[in-house]
């Protein structure tokens, strides 16, 4: 097809619909701005050129699924979880990074002997992590106190007779510190001195001691030891925190949301996509934040208790490319990431939203390949999700299946797909993932459509409404997924492929639909005493304390003691966890196939961490079981809304705004928060300005101001009731209660004196021009002795007029600075001299939230529009 044709096909494209003026060029979340990159061929849309190079190099969508991996089964894929056992043996090892918490046994750095001591560095992951949690050597979880491996649970293993083992852990400071031990044994020959700090670089040394010949067996039985551990991750810019900067990591935080890791991979990971930050996000951050808010969702359990919505752990190697690890971390929150043409990208979770959908309709395309039922080569009627799971040292796992028992039986055989979520370590999120997946692959109506350049919007939105009643009457007014689009010029615009959206994708009944753990063969320790095995963890408030609630399976062995122990999370604020506290409980008793168990109070409205044993009848402990992760929330329920919300005071509201609220009859509320934004602008508080919190009590009273109360008006007589005190120019009149500017030639000013304003002050007022012909007006100080002035900026508008002016002198005068043109008249004066604890000046929307004594929020009151001069 010539060039020609093309550009006629593309302008009748554009002629045969309004909906690219009407969506495309006005559409704040969707429209794409185009970059030119390469060649100078190109078409207009309104007045914007868009070169093909652009197109072709900008525009792409990337949506994992079931389907969509199949296509990409060459695609490079993360290492299995089992590859975190054994660390890897390399000349020049593959850089390691890892997101959440992951069981990893890094790459080799350095193994050496000398004498009876084995040395050994590992490089675990190339950026800083949060911490060490759990150790392993070989399969053997070991106890390590002060950096020595324990035999509290090896049963003589690395302990035994004048053996042992010791462990030393870098998290990956910059500058990082060296290993001392491993300095003085080998520094001298030169294997390792104190510049092998590996900055940046976490990383776990270990010294192991030979056993006398007797002992080698028993201390040292699979040979020499091979250490692993289970670690927290890459710390992540929260963008929804803004005490968090993104260019100082410093202030990021640990975390497990899907969204928040993807922005981290894109951006900021070393071995990422290298994004620029301040292209790829912050175009549309809040579409993130939105995202980000949706993994963090609580979903509800079974047996009680809530976990999120979509977490992420997961480690993958340099060998794959930035990629692997993106289809991982896709795949852990039913992920769809396009990339726009200015450089923004937009996540969108699984989770359907009407604001995420475009509308095509029938002069929005010039082809279409639908297909009606499911091929024999894509058949499935059996779908297993599959994860990582840590109750059996992170390997991959299967969950419940879903499965269609008729459609086998019509096949006359199990056609099994495999769900592949291997960054997902929780296999009740595992069954939501699959059964997505699997209501897609049901799906019968799929296929493609060829897109007109005027249908753009619908490439970057995830759900797409058909109004088709012509071209394809049968889809119209369906939904459907945009599961992938390319630029597919010779067709109109883009190729979209596409499958029916399934009813109730978002629909989940936990008591039906989430299956049964999956089973965790016996775990024995040396002290073949097997390791407990969570189901469920939940803090339960009980009158202002907490418990926490752990129900684990039952070993069915009623000699062993189950214990619980907790701790909390960041007991400095600095990362640091605070200590053990360890409970047993000797009288549970087994039901249904489960022991519940529970602690005394513990701290309350905190993270914690919690973990289960059993303490067999000689004492001896089990291994630790996994760490689980909880919130001791005192007060779940959100307080209702205030009963009055105003302002108090009048105007002028000279660099402060005053506040009167009653709280409701309501004995959830423990605390008020106001709350400051730019008028008209969307509320919310982790972004919002908070000026003020109040402790409250039910039915009671308060007030609270932004600012600074003790400011006062410098002008006196500024509402012009008469001359006295001001010094007119020529033109210049005062009556009417107005100071006027007649039409005359010249520069003239109109002044008064002032409480003297030291230099370096700032000097913030406003007045009101209230009829205006021609010409300009300004605000200006003056210094009486030294003839000098500093003007704002001109006014020539009806209306009220703030300025603000930083005092380069001492100024004793205020007044005004009318341009020979200028025909108007000003009234109603106001300058006073600001103070740091003044409220910003500005036109201010102002919110009141309640919340309970675990900081959860009630419904927001506002807004109160203020205006602070």
């Amino acid at each position: 097809m010539s060039f020609h044709h093309r550009m006629m096909l593309q302008r009748y494209g554009l002629g045969c619909t309004t909906s690219l003026y009407s969506e495309v060029l006005f559409d704040p979340i969707f429209t794409p701005i185009f970059t030119a990159v390469l060649g100078t061929g190109g078409f207009a849309i309104g007045a914007t050129t868009i070169t093909y190079a652009s197109i072709a190099s900008a525009i792409a969508t990337t949506a994992i699924s079931i389907g969509l991996q199949a296509l990409l089964a060459q695609a490079p894929k993360p290492p299995k979880p089992e590859d975190g056992r054994a660390p890897l043996n390399q000349a020049i090892p593959f850089r390691i990074y890892a997101v959440g918490r992951t069981r990893v046994a890094g790459a080799r750095m350095m193994w050496e002997a000398k004498g009876s001591n084995l040395y050994s560095v590992q490089a675990i992951a190339g950026h800083r992590i949060k911490s060490f949690n759990r150790f392993y050597l070989n399969d053997d979880e070991v106890t390590v106190v002060d950096n020595v491996v324990t035999p509290l649970t090896t049963g003589g293993r690395y302990g035994a007779g004048s053996a042992n083992v010791r462990l030393y852990t870098r998290l990956g400071a910059n500058p990082e510190t060296p290993y001392a031990e491993l300095v003085s044994a080998l520094g001298a020959d030169g294997i390792w001195t104190n510049d092998h700090r590996g900055d940046g670089q976490a990383s776990l040394a270990m010294r192991a001691h030979n056993a006398d010949a007797q002992d080698q067996q028993t201390a040292f039985p699979y040979g020499a030891p091979s250490p692993s551990v289970e670690i927290d991750g890459a710390y992540c810019w929260d963008f929804r925190d803004p005490a968090q900067d993104p260019t100082d990591q410093t202030t990021w935080t640990w975390t497990r949301n899907s969204a928040v890791i993807l922005a981290w991979h894109l951006c900021f990971n070393e071995f990422g996509f290298g994004l620029d930050y301040q292209k790829a996000l912050l175009p549309v951050i809040d579409l993130w934040k939105e995202e980000a808010d949706i993994c963090d969702e609580d979903v509800p359990l079974a047996g009680g208790g809530t976990e999120k919505r979509y977490q992420c752990n997961g480690w993958d190697t340099t060998e794959n490319g930035p990629k692997s690890g993106l289809n991982a971390i896709l795949a852990t929150c039913d992920g769809h990431l396009v990339a726009r043409g200015d450089g923004a990208r937009i996540l969108t979770v699984g989770k359907f939203r009407e604001s995420r959908t475009a509308t095509l309709r029938d002069a929005d395309l010039i082809g279409h390949n639908l297909q009606y039922g499911v091929l024999f080569e894509d058949e499935c009627n059996r779908l297993v999700p599959k994860f990582t799971y840590p109750a059996t040292n992170y390997t991959s796992c299967d969950t419940d299946f879903f499965e269609d028992t008729d459609a086998q039986i019509a096949a006359g055989r199990v056609l099994t797909m495999e769900g592949s979520y291997e960054w997902c370590h929780q296999w009740r999120q595992a069954r939501r993932l699959g059964k997505r997946d699997w209501l897609r692959q049901r799906q019968e109506v799929k296929g493609s459509l060829d897109v007109r350049l005027s249908g753009i919007n619908s490439v970057y939105a995830r759900w797409v409404r058909l109004e088709t009643p012509k071209r394809l009457p049968k889809l119209d007014g369906k939904l459907v997924e945009n599961r992938r689009s390319i630029v597919a010029l010779t067709k109109g615009g883009f190729t979209m492929d596409f499958i029916e959206h399934p009813e109730g994708i978002d629909d989940w009944n936990p008591a039906t639909e989430e299956g049964q753990q999956p089973p965790v063969p016996p775990a024995v320790n040396a002290s073949e005493i097997p390791t407990p095995v969570i189901n469920l963890i939940q803090a339960k408030a009980n009158g202002g304390s907490v418990y926490i609630r752990v129900v684990i399976i039952d070993p069915e062995d009623g000699s062993l003691t189950p214990v619980v122990r907790y701790r909390v999370s960041d007991a400095d604020g600095l990362g640091t966890p605070g200590a053990w506290v360890e409970q047993s409980n000797p009288n549970a008793e087994p039901s249904g196939g489960y022991i519940d168990l529970s602690t005394g109070n513990v701290p309350t409205d905190e993270v914690l961490d919690v973990q289960a044993a059993f303490i067999a009848s000689n004492r001896r402990y089990s291994n630790w079981s996994v760490t689980e992760t909880v919130t001791s929330t005192s007060d779940p329920t959100p307080p209702v809304a205030l009963a009055s919300f105003s302002l108090t005071g009048s105007a002028p509201r000279l660099g402060n705004a005053g506040f009167a609220f009653s709280t409701g009859n309501d004995a959830h509320v423990k605390s008020v928060a106001i709350y400051r934004v730019a008028t008209g602008a969307a509320f919310d508080p982790d972004t919002a300005t908070l000026v003020a919190t109040k402790a409250v009590a039910p039915s009671a009273s308060y007030t609270a101001t932004d600012g600074d109360t003790t400011r006062t008006n410098l002008v006196i007589n500024g509402d012009f009731a008469s001359s006295a005190g001001w010094t007119l120019g020529t033109d210049i009149t005062i009556s009417g209660g107005t100071a006027n500017k007649a039409a005359a030639g010249g520069i003239q000013e109109l002044f008064r004196d002032i409480t003297a304003v030291s230099s370096g002050k700032t000097v913030r007022g406003k007045f009101n021009i209230t009829s205006w012909t021609s010409g300009n007006v300004r605000a200006r100080l003056r210094n009486i002795a030294a003839n000098t002035a500093q003007d704002a900026s001109d006014k020539n508008t009806v209306g009220e007029h703030l300025f603000s002016m930083l005092t380069t002198a001492a100024r004793d005068r205020f007044g005004f600075r009318f341009d020979a043109a200028s025909v108007g008249s000003i009234d109603n004066a106001i300058a006073y001299e600001a103070t740091a604890s003044c409220a910003p000046q500005g036109t201010w929307d102002y919110y009141a939230v309640p919340s309970n004594g675990s900081n959860i929020a009630g419904p927001a009151s506002g807004p109160l529009t203020v205006t602070i001069i």
